[in-house]
């Protein structure tokens, strides 16, 4: 589906593997553009306590070279990078330039980076120098933003039934996250003197994507059937997770059920003198249409005080409050890491 990157790319390493020099003090240390053109090239050093510590420390300079715009971003690189790893993002059909870019995220590097030389002071002090090539740069950022443009509009190319569901809403989330990187490349690009005819002020911002995900989740209903939930506070609980979240609460015909089991009894253990209420929540998201479980959750404890009522008091209150700080992170999790499935 997508163009391979330039071949040039394909020479292009993240890391190289340079020996390290015990000669004299290189100018490079303190003005790393004596050994590299200013205009041919991005260049930083760094230093260590060793060679790995020094070449970490060349590539964040170079990054912080670019500015906080590039540097706020790495969060976002970092989700990018693992929907690259799980395929959900295709930016080339070349496997070695995927692996850059995993390998890019793994050092905290901009894609591109490579460590062309390192010096060993001798006295416990290790100097690394960083790189990136502005020519060979223009041209993995060019195709790289064009790959990433071909993927957002194949992640949203969707009939309305498939836009308003929950993969519709994860498909519009993941092109956020691709429209946050290619801001990214694109002031990146600009630097380089050569943008190949990309307008870069007509690429969109993630919160555009995110505006209509967030449209998505007002049009899916999600009904919540609790089974043994006398004072309704579980239901409640779920509820007010999803509504925090976007779901409105759904009627009887609802594509999505979130199905509740609860079980609260009384535990007999060998302290007399207490009352134990354990308790065990199964919650499973299911599809109706696909007839499958989506996101299963459980949770489990026990509270204890010296007359049951109290103590299953005491279990209700507890599995509120797991609910409202854990499920929310995980429904979160699962609609952020949910795959396309076309």
């Amino acid at each position: 589906m997508y163009k391979t990157v330039t071949a040039i790319i394909l020479g292009f390493t993240l890391l190289s593997l340079g020996a390290v020099s015990l000669s004299a003090d290189p100018g490079w240390i303190r003005n790393p553009y004596t050994a590299y053109d200013r205009n041919a090239y991005f260049a930083a050093t760094g230093h260590g306590a060793t060679r790995r510590e020094a070449e970490r420390s060349a590539l964040a300079a170079l990054t912080a070279g670019f500015g906080q715009s590039v540097q706020a971003e790495f969060s976002t690189l970092s989700t990018y990078t693992e929907a690259v790893s799980r395929g959900a993002v295709q930016v080339s059909g070349n496997t070695s330039v995927q692996e850059a870019i995993k390998t890019s995220a793994a050092l905290d590097a901009l894609i591109g980076a490579e460590i062309r030389d390192v010096w060993d002071s001798g006295a416990g002090i290790v100097y690394a120098l960083a790189v990136m090539d502005k020519a060979k740069t223009s041209i993995l950022y060019a195709d790289l933003i064009r790959s990433n443009q071909r993927v957002i509009a194949d992640l949203i190319t969707l009939s309305n039934a498939e836009k308003n569901s929950l993969d519709g809403y994860s498909r519009y989330q993941l092109a956020a996250v691709i429209a946050d990187v290619n801001r990214t490349y694109a002031n990146i690009l600009s630097l380089t003197g050569n943008t190949f005819g990309i307008e870069l002020d007509s690429l969109k911002n993630g919160d555009d994507y995110r505006l209509e995900a967030a449209g998505i989740t007002r049009t899916i209903p999600i009904t919540v059937l609790v089974h043994n939930d006398r004072s309704d506070r579980i239901r409640s609980a779920f509820a007010s997770v999803l509504s925090a979240v976007g779901f409105r609460s759904g009627g009887a015909n609802s594509r999505y059920v979130l199905n509740v089991a609860v079980t609260i009894s009384e535990a007999f253990l060998p302290d007399a003198a207490r009352k134990h209420a354990q308790y065990v929540v199964d919650a499973n998201l299911t599809d109706t249409v696909e007839d499958m479980v989506l996101l299963p959750f459980n949770i489990n404890g026990r509270e204890t005080h010296a007359n049951f009522p109290e103590a299953e008091k005491r279990a209700v209150a507890a599995v509120e409050k797991k609910i409202k700080d854990n499920y929310g992170q995980l429904l979160s999790a699962y609609l952020s890491a949910l795959p396309p499935n076309r």
